[in-house]
């Protein structure tokens, strides 16, 4: 085969077969493809699209171009859970214990953020001592006894994924469903799960900007793990403002502790039952959505969740007393007020903008060599709907520098109040097979 051929085919609109796919994939994970012909043949597949049959050939490649985790020595069906991101997403820190609390085994393989805030991972190393590296055999171990942990992904999984993303980062083709589908979903297969929870989050804050691009996306991942073997469900939710409250790593383990105790933001606890309860469906732990909520439910307001949450970080190395007194992990030096300048409803909350204004105080990645600061973020008091004061706290501010004149600014920009205002849908649509 000839890339250059390769390339002029898919240019033209024609379809890739199975062999072509995997020389591809299997050639430029070993070099053996220049990023130039690779980097002509990702804006062929932007223009041209993929079909399904495509698009699940290049994940399964993309998936085998490393280690592909055998989990069968986990007891249960393995369920996991991927969000393609927003700001202020919490979930998985309140999931994973929350649904390992009704019997689901939860075996989850977490990233780190480029982005407005730190990842899964990010926010877990703001606990003191916790480890996100264990041992095969301590994994193992560790989900069979207590049925949950949440590790960093292995150095070897998907390379293949690694390499084309950075290519996608540089040559303006990030933007597309059958690359976004089959980066995501080849992480998820060659991480072991029996069954996938995806979280496709839509609006100002999130990657899809419109529902029909969401839902398209939605759609496809579903199909590819059906055809990948894999149980996969998709919740297509709103991410026009912040989930929750909390923006910033110590801040959202905090409120992850606060959700855990019952008293959590009152969308982020919806999501986290909408979610879980699939989850726990597809672990073959509920009979229906209706049966997995109350189950939900039940060991939220019980405190076997938070116990659970507590359990997991005793036994992945961190200091499981900060469950008990969260407020040690706000640190901060400074925290500001942000008053609001009129009275009125807050109609708009530009959530994308709120995440670069928490990135500018530290608390995401610019580029994958910066350092994140656990301590800062922001923390909202207001949400779409709610009614303010002039001079009430429209969100605290927590930094650990003395001016931040420019953050200020950006925030006052993308919060606006008026008259009136619905809030947003949670829940757009759930797509399955």
């Amino acid at each position: 085969m000839r890339m250059v051929d390769l390339i002029e085919k898919k240019r033209d609109g024609h379809q890739l077969s199975k062999e072509e796919i995997t020389y591809i994939v299997t050639n430029y994970t070993n070099d053996n493809i220049p990023d130039y012909q690779i980097s002509a043949l990702l804006m062929a597949i932007f223009y041209q699209d993929m079909t399904d049959e495509e698009i699940t050939d290049l994940t399964l490649a993309i998936a085998h171009s490393g280690d592909v985790i055998d989990l069968s020595s986990l007891d249960g069906i393995k369920v996991d859970k991927h969000s393609t991101g927003g700001v202020g997403d919490t979930t998985t820190l309140i999931l994973a214990p929350l649904v390992a609390s009704v019997g689901a085994t939860v075996a989850k393989m977490s990233g780190r953020g480029l982005g407005y805030t730190g990842g899964t991972l990010d926010k877990l190393e703001a606990i003191p001592g916790f480890r996100i590296e264990l041992s095969d055999e301590e994994f193992i171990r560790t989900v069979n006894e207590s049925k949950v942990a949440v590790i960093g992904q292995s150095g070897n999984l998907a390379p293949a994924d690694k390499k084309l993303y950075a290519l996608r980062d540089v040559t303006a083709t990030v933007n597309s469903i059958p690359l976004i589908a089959s980066s995501i979903m080849s992480k998820k297969i060659a991480a072991g799960a029996d069954a996938i929870v995806l979280d496709v989050t839509t609006g100002d804050g999130a990657f899809m900007k419109n529902i029909e691009d969401a839902r398209r996306l939605a759609k496809t991942m579903t199909r590819i793990g059906k055809l990948a073997g894999r149980q996969t469900v998709a919740v297509i939710s709103d991410m026009s403002e912040p989930l929750g409250e909390a923006i910033g790593n110590s801040l959202e383990v905090v409120e992850a502790i606060e959700t855990l105790q019952g008293n959590g933001p009152e969308d982020l606890v919806e999501m986290c039952y909408a979610l879980g309860s699939q989850m726990v469906v597809l672990a073959e732990k509920a009979a229906s959505i209706e049966e997995a909520r109350e189950m939900l439910k039940e060991a939220l307001e019980s405190g076997r969740a938070l116990a659970k949450f507590k359990e997991m970080i005793q036994n992945q190395g961190g200091d499981s007393t900060i469950v008990d007194e969260p407020a040690r992990l706000l640190t901060a030096r400074y925290i500001y007020e942000l008053p609001a300048k009129t009275t009125g409803v807050v109609t708009k909350i530009v959530a994308n903008e709120l995440g670069i204004a928490a990135m500018m105080l530290g608390a995401g990645r610019k580029t994958k060599e910066d350092s994140i600061d656990h301590a800062v973020g922001l923390r909202l008091n207001k949400k779409i709907g709610d009614k303010v004061e002039t001079g009430e706290s429209l969100l605290t501010i927590y930094s650990n520098e003395e001016d931040i004149s420019p953050v200020i600014d950006l925030l006052y920009k993308n919060i606006e109040i008026g008259d009136t205002a619905e809030q947003p849908i949670l829940i757009h649509d759930i797509i399955t097979e």
